[in-house]
């Protein structure tokens, strides 16, 4: 420990419960190597009346002090005294005027051994409060007792700032210079004023006009220096002069007969320290292991939601597990038949085809390893380079788990083990006459009016859903994409009825329009395999919609109700300001006349008290995150927009919930509401408790969520409130600022140069609200890069699909070619039904999407948003006449004669 400052923090390691051990060991370590020095406190000894006076350098004495100097002056059995010292700008009667003077607030028993009155704490109904001057006072403003006085002096108001201030009282008595009213230790040592010479040397906090300052007043001075000209009774100068950061100027304490005042002085240094605590002492203890690991956990799982839209992508997988084993087996049919036909059982036909798939799944798992370390780097490199801007550091490396893997490897070859099981149970359905040759068990139509009836029930389930999000029943979030989701199952469940009745619809007709006819016809041949490829990339699509509207792009708006509020720049400022930049005088007092068009500046001033960044922007978990105090007059100006609020409905501005009484001890706040949902994990109503320097919680009640804001990572409260809470953050540290034609400029630059002195740094709203969503923009990348795979096995399995289609059908096209249908009838054909598959499943995807993301697509312009959405569409419809053209091509160079002779 350094005991002259030169330290500001300590760093403890311990073993054993970091939480308690450490804790302890460091409280104890304070206790023994602290002084009451280091907490700014002053211990005197006064010989005069063999007591103890107890001061602050701050001034002030706060109430953690005066209780723990209570107890302890208590345990010595010293008799306590409480004093309140002010300097008063004048003590004037009529014209008369005593300048820059001491008034000192005593308790009754002392001011009645001033004054030598017994009732001396005691006020007249109808009269001002009494008052008591010395002698030396009454002769020069040639006043008496009952005579009215009035007492100016300085306030610091945290709206008005530094304002003059006059109280009136009636003079109680005149006291004689000597004695008990000539002490001159009951004003504490003020740096700048007790130590000078005279009054024309003084050096205070405040503005002092020397010329005011008269010969007598100097030679008061030179004779008496600190020696209070005016008393008042203690309670009075609370109610005058206290504030947050205390109520008193001087503890002192009356030593018994029985101690010294060496032993009273070093008993009561002792049971100072032992009943205060370090953070009574200004010092905050922190667990820096445990906060690291808790920060280290970050401030939203996104393993969570990756895990979540990789769902899609693992279905998706599954479903084309499904349809390539599903294929292999219809290649070996007669594979199939032969074992039936040597009699072999089904039973072990199964098993054999399921060891074969087992290995299969095990080798595709085992190379899945690869494939996912891979993609974990790569999301690793994109995040330290190409969306660096969404973590802001280049330190990420990929970490990688035995245990993960093997959990990972397991479940890959359980899932698909079990599809390949469900494979299998029609295997060997069909007599083994028709596997011999290849042909499997004719469909059956019966599931169609099962599937309508299905379709039916999800789309009404879907609509209720709708309509219940809509009136304000449920979540918007949970009716809308509730009812998007049932919606795209409820379309699957329609396509596959029309599918399956679709097969016995006969057409009519010529050219083109036939020929798609008859590719809409083929669909329906193998109405699973259709059914499949459309859901791998409906699936696919509704993901990249659902994700994509939420991108932010485009330069963020300068209208009040936008995410920048309508104004042109943030600021901070390291050292607080003790004035409104924005008041005219103020801004003469700092510079910033000088700049150009100074009337048309404008700034609103916050407090601030430090934290933990609870933005988008920060990785770790905020344990404390910033609080915002704002003034009212911000409060009024109803900026900014609100995804939701408690207000009423009648209320336009839920900004004025924060100077509502909640009707609890929790104080209202206000939130970004991406910080509440990904970094706070809190809502609406919802209550964070923070710690205090004192080690008292503090209650937040949330009442409004802010819509995409520059707010986002603070917590506002009202400025009021935050006065209660954190009385010793001073001054305002945070601003808003309107700019001359509301553009920023060289504004920036400008005020970053005025107001260099207290580390003024501004930014832009707009570059600091794009900032926000290039971070947001960047993990919704990599979470479309997941639907984007999706979409890639589903175009895939599309193409395999139709290759197969094809191939399966080469004696029909064999058959059609032979009776005078050329190469481009068969490619128009082929060509219809690939488009009409990804087609359906666009507008499957696409349509359901946009219900589920309506209340987005109705708050904002969606256009920017949406065009890599629509690439990506374009890419699937691309791919697909790409595998068409393919199919084509096989189709085309099937041998006429050998296809017919297989007939």
């Amino acid at each position: 420990m350094e005991q002259e400052g030169r330290a500001n923090a300590i760093l403890l390691s311990s073993s054993g419960n970091p939480s308690e051990n450490g804790g302890n060991m460091l409280r104890r370590m304070l206790r023994e190597t602290l002084t009451p020095g280091d907490a700014g406190l002053r211990i005197r000894t006064l010989e005069h009346c063999t007591c103890l006076s107890l001061e602050h350098e701050g001034g002030l004495l706060d109430g953690p002090v005066v209780s723990a100097a209570e107890r302890a002056g208590a345990a010595l059995k010293l008799e306590s005294q409480s004093i309140f010292s002010y300097v008063v700008n004048s003590i004037s009667h009529g014209e008369k005027s005593v300048p820059y003077s001491l008034a000192t607030g005593l308790e009754p028993a002392h001011v009645a051994r001033i004054s030598g009155e017994t009732d001396s704490n005691s006020q007249k109904e109808g009269l001002p409060a009494p008052l008591w001057i010395n002698d030396w006072t009454a002769r020069d403003l040639g006043i008496g007792p009952g005579t009215p006085v009035k007492l100016e002096y300085f306030l610091w108001d945290y709206r008005q700032g530094l304002s003059t201030q006059s109280a009136d009282f009636r003079v109680a008595g005149v006291v004689p210079l000597s004695g008990a009213a000539a002490d001159r230790d009951l004003v504490p040592e003020f740096e700048g004023i007790s130590q000078t010479e005279s009054i024309s040397h003084w050096e205070p906090p405040f503005p002092v006009d020397l010329s005011r300052i008269r010969h007598q007043d100097e030679d008061y001075w030179e004779r008496y220096r600190t020696t209070p000209k005016a008393f008042l009774p203690l309670d009075t100068a609370r109610k005058l002069w206290g504030s947050r950061f205390g109520e008193l100027t001087t503890l002192r304490f009356t030593t018994p007969e029985e101690l010294t005042l060496d032993e009273a002085l070093n008993g009561f240094r002792e049971g100072l320290l032992a009943n205060l605590s370090p953070e009574d002492m200004g010092f905050t203890l922190h667990r820096v292991r445990e906060t690291g690991i808790e920060a280290s956990r970050g401030s939203t799982d996104f393993g969570e939601y990756f895990l979540y839209f990789s769902f899609f992508l693992v279905v998706s997988a599954l479903l084309l597990t499904v349809l390539f084993f599903k294929l292999g087996l219809e290649q070996r049919l007669s594979q199939v038949g032969l074992f039936k036909a040597l009699g072999i059982s089904d039973p072990l036909i199964r098993r054999i085809f399921a060891a074969e798939g087992l290995i299969l799944a095990i080798a595709g798992s085992m190379a899945g390893l690869a494939g996912a370390a891979a993609y974990g780097w790569l999301m690793m490199w994109g995040l330290r380079t190409r969306w660096i801007s969404a973590v802001g550091t280049t330190r990420l490396t990929l970490h990688v788990e035995p245990a993960t893997l093997l959990v990972g490897v397991g479940a890959g070859v359980t899932a698909a083990f079990l599809c390949i099981l469900l494979t299998l149970r029609r295997i060997g359905k069909a007599p083994p006459r028709l596997l011999l040759a290849g042909e499997k068990e004719p469909l059956s139509g019966s599931s169609g009016s099962r599937s309508l009836f299905a379709a039916l029930a999800l789309g009404a389930a879907g609509l209720i859903f709708l309509l219940a999000a809509v009136l304000g029943r449920i979540g918007q979030t949970a009716g809308f994409f509730g009812s998007g989701t049932l919606l795209l199952v409820s379309l699957l469940a329609f396509q596959w009825w029309f599918l399956t009745t679709g097969r016995s619809l006969g057409f009519h007709g010529r050219g083109i329009a036939a020929l798609s006819r008859i590719g809409l016809r083929n669909m329906s041949h193998r109405p699973g395999r259709s059914l499949l490829s459309i859901g791998l990339i409906a699936l696919a699509t509704f993901i990249i919609v659902t994700v994509g509207v939420f991108r932010r792009e485009g330069s963020p708006s300068l209208a009040p109700g936008s995410g920048t509020g309508g104004f042109s720049l943030a600021a901070e400022s390291s050292i607080p300001f003790f004035q409104n930049p924005g008041d005219p005088e103020s801004a003469t007092e700092l510079n910033l006349d000088q700049l150009p068009s100074p009337e048309k500046l404008r700034f609103w001033s916050f407090r601030l008290r430090p934290g933990d960044d609870a933005s988008c922007r920060n990785l770790y978990r905020p344990a404390n995150p910033r609080i915002l105090g704002a003034p009212s007059s911000f409060l009024d100006l109803g900026r900014f927009s609100f995804s939701s609020s408690l207000a009423p409905e009648d209320q336009s501005n839920p900004w004025r919930l924060l100077e509502a009484e909640t009707g609890d001890s929790a104080v209202p706040a206000i939130a970004d509401a991406t910080s509440m949902a990904y970094a706070l994990h809190t809502g609406l109503g919802e209550e964070i408790v923070l710690d205090r320097a004192d080690g008292e919680p503090v209650r937040l009640k949330l009442v409004g969520a802010l819509s995409d804001s520059v707010l986002q990572g603070e917590i506002v409260i009202s400025e009021r409130n935050f006065l209660k809470l954190f009385p010793k953050q001073q001054g305002y540290r945070y601003f808003l600022i309107e700019t001359p034609d509301r553009e920023d400029g060289d504004w920036v630059e400008r005020l970053e140069g005025s107001l260099s002195d207290y580390g003024f740094d501004a930014t832009s709203t707009a570059d600091r609200l794009a900032s926000f969503h290039r971070v947001e923009n960047t993990y919704l990348s990599t979470f479309q890069s997941l639907g984007a795979l999706g979409l890639l096995l589903g175009t895939l399995g599309t193409a395999v699909i139709l290759l197969r289609n094809v191939l399966e059908r080469r004696r029909e096209l064999a058959l059609m070619r032979a009776v005078g249908y050329g190469s481009g009838h068969l490619a128009t054909m082929v060509l219809a039904e690939n488009l009409l598959l990804v087609g359906f499943a666009l507008v499957t995807g696409v349509s359901s999407a946009l219900v589920a993301v309506a209340p987005v697509l109705v708050s904002r312009d969606l256009g920017p948003a949406l065009a890599p959405t629509g690439a990506l569409a374009g890419l699937v419809l691309l791919v697909g006449l790409l595998a068409s053209l393919a199919a084509v091509g096989a189709a085309a160079r099937t041998p006429v004669i050998e296809s017919l002779r297989s007939e």
